[in-house]
């Protein structure tokens, strides 16, 4: 009697997963970032992740990184793990068509620190979904960026 009662717990749990990220899934979203950011103690920044759909009718996601450095306060930078280079920055606290700074792309380094401030134009509207052939902009990120150092 117990054992059966312990596999219909876990069947219960192995489904339930399962339905994680088909409820997503079953939303349509074309686009979604994560809602917890991560911290890396390997690079001294949290992270979440952008995923998003470049054409509506795909079935899976492709995702960048939204990454936050405690040492520099008002941005979250976006990286491109593909190509691994960081490719522009959001102001938290933005309100607008001045939110986003998109990288030239000979500006587009894989070590933020190779990137002068100089670099990053001023703020404009959010740049659309990467990889679209439609005008449909990026979501802001979450804001809800850690306030502590680790």
């Amino acid at each position: 009697m117990r054992s059966a009662r312990i596999k219909t717990i876990a069947l219960g749990l192995v489904l339930g997963l399962a339905l994680v990220p088909a409820t997503r899934a079953a939303l349509d979203l074309r686009q979604y970032y994560e809602t917890t950011w991560t911290y890396s103690p390997t690079y001294s920044y949290y992270y979440v992740r952008y995923y998003y759909k470049p054409v509506v009718t795909y079935t899976t996601y492709e995702y960048h990184y939204c990454i936050y450095y405690p040492s520099q306060p008002s941005y979250i930078y976006y990286y491109n793990p593909a190509t691994q280079v960081y490719w522009g920055r959001y102001e938290i606290g933005s309100k607008g068509d001045k939110r986003y700074s998109m990288l030239d792309p000979k500006d587009r380094k894989k070590d933020l620190k190779a990137i002068p401030e100089a670099a990053f134009p001023a703020p404009a509207a959010m740049p659309r979904i990467p990889g679209a052939s439609d005008a449909v902009a990026m979501e802001p990120p979450p804001e809800n960026v850690p306030k502590e150092n680790k």
